[in-house]
């Protein structure tokens, strides 16, 4: 990684205000650590940065240990003004008055002479009031998810900096700053703002780098995220809270899930894949919801380091089954349609609904199509 997409983030920073950082939908630990740190880091320059997801996610909750950041939203909304124009070169305007009711928003335009001519007005959007978008984790901008899709003008219209370490990242960004050497994104920043590190970041840097290393035991653990987890802990991480939090201290509704699905749990040596299946009684016995499924995936592929695949299926109600896949390889994600047509992949897992089969035959096929296509 050069120096200078570095330099050229210091000086866009410098000349921003208002500033986005956007993190995939259904983040994982690197993800959150990151857009944390960013934003303090941030708000220790008196700039305002606001972080944006997709969706309300779940997996917030287990780093409620860290400290929150005050702006953290789920939509864009309000992120530009919509403006009516009117041509008065023939014709003034000379009053304008609005009124509301339950269902719209009447304007109400009175002319000096006349009538209106419709081709005087126009109707066209502001510009974004953000100085800076800041994508993190992301290998595309798909996996942003709904904020994307939704807005996909910003970035058209606002500088875009991706910061990743996934090798199969689009590089979508006027300025990107990619390692692909680092075991998380949090590694990454941990470089970058050496020396602006408080115990703030230090802690969201390390809880995200611990989570992408599995606390440091899994092949994506170098010797320089070792370094540089060395530093933070002397800038005021608190190593050991990290990991209580993250892998000691467990909701016991989620301990009664992952019982149940151990329980169940089967394995195909030639695929190296662990599944399993959750249903509604499952749900309700451990007082768990779907939701919760992701979190669970991602323990059964803790604990089998010699797995490749993970599989998930559950019954959303008696008609539906949906699923999950996780691949040890984080690359091959983006192969999982090829599997199950028609799902969404949602940071490092793909989720997918499958109708009119029961879960008995939806892994039959499943793991049908994942011998075919050889993705181990």
């Amino acid at each position: 990684m050069g120096t200078e997409p570095i330099q050229q983030l210091e000086e866009i920073i410098k000349k921003s205000k208002d500033i986005l950082i956007f993190i995939p939908q259904n983040p994982d630990g690197d993800s959150i650590g990151a857009a944390w740190a960013f934003y303090f880091f941030l708000a220790k320059q008196n700039l305002s940065p606001t972080i944006v997801v997709s969706d309300p996610f779940e997996n917030i909750s287990r780093f409620d240990f860290l400290p929150r950041p005050k702006k953290l939203s789920y939509s864009l909304s309000g992120a530009r003004d919509f403006i009516l124009s009117f041509n008065t070169k023939h014709n003034e305007i000379t009053d304008v008055r609005t009124e509301r009711n339950s269902d719209e928003l009447r304007i109400y335009i009175t002319p000096k002479q006349g009538s209106i001519d419709p081709r005087d007005f126009s109707f066209i959007p502001a510009k974004f009031k953000y100085d800076l978008v800041i994508t993190l984790n992301s290998s595309d901008k798909e996996t942003l998810g709904k904020i994307y899709e939704e807005n996909p003008d910003i970035f058209y219209e606002v500088p875009v900096v991706n910061i990743d370490h996934h090798i199969s990242n689009d590089k979508f960004g006027q300025i990107n700053i990619i390692d692909i050497t680092a075991s998380s994104t949090c590694e990454i920043l941990s470089g970058l703002f050496q020396n602006e590190i408080d115990e703030n970041i230090s802690n969201c840097l390390l809880s995200g780098i611990i989570s992408a290393t599995e606390s440091f035991q899994n092949k994506h653990t170098t010797p320089k995220s070792l370094q540089l987890s060395a530093m933070l802990m002397d800038k005021g991480a608190d190593q050991q809270n990290i990991i209580r939090h993250l892998y000691k201290t467990q909701p016991f509704n989620l301990l009664k899930l992952w019982g149940r699905l151990m329980a169940q749990l089967k394995w195909d040596e030639e695929l190296r894949l662990a599944w399993s299946a959750v249903s509604i009684e499952d749900f309700v016995q451990s007082r768990s919801k779907p939701s919760d499924i992701p979190f669970i995936i991602k323990k059964i592929q803790e604990n089998y380091s010699s797995g490749k695949i993970f599989l998930i299926l559950y019954n959303e109600s008696s008609e539906k089954i949906k699923g999950v896949i996780k691949f040890s390889d984080v690359e091959k994600i983006k192969n999982a349609p090829q599997i199950v047509p028609g799902g969404e992949i949602r940071g490092d897992i793909y989720e997918f609904s499958i109708d009119g089969k029961n879960i008995a035959d939806a892994e039959k096929e499943i793991i049908a199509n994942l011998h075919k296509q050889s993705l181990v």
